[in-house]
C-alpha cells in the first residue's frame, strides 16, 4: 500500500525524524491558512499524488501553468495562487502514465537553505533477506538512471536484523556521501530513527529523494515516500486509515475487494491463472509466442465459482483485451469449479473475444466436459505452450 508524502512525514515525525513544518490543504483558501501559520517565506507547494517525478511533471490544463507539480512560493499570496492552479488539475509525470492523476490536495512546507541534494532509501533485499540502505550523492534525480549510468555512485549497506543498525553503518554511509563535521553527526542521528520507523511500520520501502544537507549542516528529508507490506497491515489499523483509494486503479481496487491479485498491464491478452508463479510463467510464454499480456491475475488456490466469474468480468472490463487465456492447475483448486465459473461468466457477459482454456489436475475431465457441454466457443488446449500459441493465433485472426 502506498501513501502520500505528507502522510509519510507524519509517520516519520512520530519516530523522531526531523521533518520540516508543513500542512495539507484541499483548497486554495486552506493553503493560504497553512502558509499564514508557517509564517516566514519561502514556502514549497507540492502536489500530492501517488507518483514520482512531480517536480518535472506537466499539467494537462493550460490554466495550471507550466511550473510542474512542486513549486517554490515566495509569498502567502503566491502559495494561494499555486494551490489554486494545482488542485483539481491533472498532473502527468514519468510515473503516472499518460492519463496522469488528478491533484486533490497539496502539501505546503516551510523552505530551507539547501546546500546539497542526496538520495537515501531503505528496502527489503530478497537476495540477503535483510533491510538494505541505499544511498547516493546524486539526489533529486531518478535512482534508476544513476544505477544505469553511474552505478559506482550508489552506496549499499545491509543491516543484520540481530544487531540492528550500528554506528559504523551510519559512518560508512555518511563518509560515502561526502559529509563532514556536524553533517556526519546529523546523519548518524537520522539513520537509526528512519530504520526504526521502517521496521515498526512493516514498510517495504522508504525513499527520501532528495535528502538534503542545509547550509547550517543539518541532514533532513525533503521528500518521503513509503510503501507498506499489505500482508502486515492488519497490525497497523492507523496506517490502513491512510489508504487513498482515489489514487488506485479502479479495476485493481475492485479485484482486491474480491480477494483477487490483479495488476493491469499494457497488452491485449487477458490472463486468469491460479498461483503467482504459474501466472508469471503464463505471461512469459504469451510473450514468447508473440503476444502481450493484458494483466496479471491470480485467483488463488481456493477460488469459488463466484470469484472466477468476478475475475472474468474484471479482465473484460479492460477495453484493450482482445483474447483471454485461462490456465489452471488443479491442486487445491478443482478444475470443474473453474469450468463452471468460466461458463457462467461467458454466458453472463456475452463473451465476444476468443477464449482459450488449459486445465490440468483435480477433476480435469469433469471440467473439460462442462466446457464442452456448454455449447460455447471455448478453445481447449493440451498444455501451456499449446494454449499460448492458440490464444495468440486467435487474437491475430480476429483482428
Amino acid at each position: 500500500m502506498n501513501i502520500h508524502e505528507y502522510q509519510a512525514k507524519q509517520i516519520l515525525k512520530k519516530f523522531g525524524v526531523p521533518v520540516l513544518d508543513g500542512g495539507v490543504a484541499y483548497t486554495a483558501a486552506e493553503a493560504e491558512k497553512v502558509a499564514e501559520r508557517l509564517g516566514k517565506p519561502p514556502f514549497i507547494v507540492k502536489s500530492q499524488i501517488h507518483a514520482g517525478g512531480r517536480g518535472k511533471g506537466k499539467f494537462k490544463e493550460k490554466e495550471a501553468g507550466d511550473k510542474g507539480g512542486v513549486r517554490l512560493s515566495k509569498s502567502i499570496a503566491e502559495v494561494k495562487e499555486n494551490a489554486s492552479q494545482m488542485i483539481g488539475k491533472t498532473l502527468v509525470t514519468i510515473q503516472s502514465g499518460a492519463a496522469g492523476k488528478v491533484v486533490k490536495r497539496v502539501y505546503i512546507e516551510a523552505g530551507c537553505n539547501i546546500a546539497r541534494e542526496l538520495y537515501l532509501s531503505m528496502l527489503v533485499d530478497r537476495a540477503s533477506s535483510r533491510v538494505t540502505i541505499m544511498a547516493s550523492t546524486e539526489g533529486g534525480v531518478n535512482i534508476e538512471d544513476v544505477a544505469h549510468n553511474t552505478p559506482e555512485k550508489i552506496i549499499l549497506q545491509t543491516i543484520d536484523p540481530v544487531t540492528g543498525i550500528q554506528g559504523f553503518h551510519c559512518r560508512k554511509i555518511a563518509f560515502g556521501l561526502g559529509l563532514t563535521g556536524n553533517q556526519i553527526k546529523s546523519c548518524a542521528k537520522l539513520l537509526p530513527t528512519l530504520y526504526e520507523a521502517f521496521l515498526k511500520t512493516d514498510a517495504s520501502m522508504l525513499e527520501i529523494n532528495p535528502l538534503v544537507v542545509t547550509a547550517e549542516g543539518e541532514v533532513l528529508p525533503l521528500d518521503a515516500k513509503m510503501n507498506f507490506d499489505s500482508n502486515a497491515l492488519y497490525r497497523h489499523p492507523d496506517i490502513m486509515e491512510l489508504r487513498d483509494v482515489d489514487e488506485e486503479d479502479p479495476t485493481e481496487l475492485e479485484a482486491s475487494k474480491a480477494d483477487l491479485n490483479y495488476v493491469k498491464l499494457d497488452g491485449n491478452i487477458g490472463c486468469m491463472v491460479n498461483g503467482a508463479g504459474l501466472a508469471m510463467a503464463t505471461m512469459d510464454i504469451i510473450k514468447l509466442y508473440g503476444g502481450e499480456p493484458a494483466n496479471f491475475l491470480d485467483v488463488g488456490g481456493g477460488a469459488t465459482k463466484e470469484r472466477v466469474t468476478t475475475a472474468f468480468k474484471i479482465i473484460l472490463s479492460d477495453v484493450n483485451v482482445e483474447g483471454i487465456l485461462v490456465n489452471i492447475f488443479g491442486g487445491i483448486m478443482r478444475c470443474d469449479v473453474i469450468a463452471e465459473g468460466v461458463v457462467a461468466a461467458a454466458r453472463e457477459i456475452s463473451l465476444n473475444v476468443p477464449l482459450v482454456v488449459r486445465l490440468e489436475g483435480t477433476n480435469v475431465d469433469l471440467g473439460k466436459k462442462i466446457m464442452k457441454d456448454s455449447g460455447l466457443p471455448i478453445i481447449t488446449a493440451d498444455n501451456l505452450a499449446d494454449a499460448a500459441q492458440k490464444v495468440v493465433k486467435a487474437v491475430k485472426e480476429a483482428a
